[in-house]
């Protein structure tokens, strides 16, 4: 895959939503959950149901920025026997099946350095990844991540919070590519009843410093959810609601995951 591609798919999905519509949903599935090899089938379901890109979780035993959920979820498919090479292999598996969605890893610093920082960069891209999300690497310390993801066509996705300081934000902002990830609360991920006003200012600043654009995750998982944010942000990342809905169907875990993404985006289940 060139970089040229890896990059225009995301950016592509992007320029494709009308300005006014609602923001397009990136949902989070864990690899290997909530079984090893359902991977695929669930973002076959997610583009099935209209989303606009899929991150993918790949399971770690101390996610730092994970709540309750997830953590779950990342300890079955650790159990199940999920790896990071096996993760790259079932991303390369989707693409073989016709998965066109933008693909956005998200992991944690030690298993990038474990498997090798240049090396995952280059076998994520060559499996059709396009993006890299590191919730725990810090802004000052990101330089090496973001030559390797630069080097081979990754975007490097930042987060920022609305407790990060203006100079911070803006800092993140000028340094990231593909989308701004704005985490909605402090804290760790879960689903939420409503959308914080920090949250709603915090996509209000970030649009003051960067075109590129924002995705608000950290707690979404409804329809209403997406409507608050009409105009607000391009983008809404929810994971676990869709996990959760996907718990409670383990043997139709695709069938479960494209309902739900339907129902979030306003489709008749």
């Amino acid at each position: 895959m060139s970089i040229d591609t890896a990059g225009a798919r995301l950016r592509n999905a992007f320029a494709r939503r009308q300005p006014e519509s609602l923001p397009g949903l990136i949902p989070y599935i864990t690899a290997g959950f909530p079984h090893l090899n359902d991977t695929v089938a669930l973002l076959q379901a997610a583009e099935r149901a209209g989303c606009l890109a899929a991150e993918i979780g790949l399971p770690f035993s101390d996610p730092l920025a994970d709540g309750p959920t997830i953590q779950r979820t990342s300890q079955q498919a650790l159990h199940n026997g999920m790896t990071v090479n096996l993760a790259l292999e079932q991303v390369a598996q989707a693409r073989a099946a016709g998965v066109q969605l933008p693909l956005a890893l998200m992991t944690y610093v030690n298993p990038v350095l474990s498997y090798g920082l240049d090396r995952f960069a280059a076998d994520a891209a060559a499996a059709g990844a396009d993006a890299l999300i590191v919730p725990d690497l810090p802004l000052e310390e990101a330089g090496q991540v973001r030559a390797a993801a630069d080097s081979t066509g990754l975007a490097l996705i930042l987060l920022v919070a609305p407790t990060t300081p203006d100079v911070r934000l803006a800092a993140a902002c000028a340094h990231a590519s593909g989308f701004v990830y704005c985490v909605s609360v402090t804290g760790i991920t879960g689903a939420r009843t409503e959308i914080a006003e920090e949250a709603m200012d915090l996509l209000s600043r970030v649009r003051s410093v960067t075109d590129l654009p924002r995705a608000l995750g950290f707690g979404l998982s409804t329809h209403a959810h997406l409507e608050a944010l009409r105009g607000h942000a391009e983008g809404a990342v929810v994971g676990s609601a869709l996990l959760n809905a996907v718990a409670a169907s383990p043997n139709d875990a695709a069938g479960a995951a494209e309902r739900f993404l339907r129902g979030m985006l306003g489709e008749a289940s």
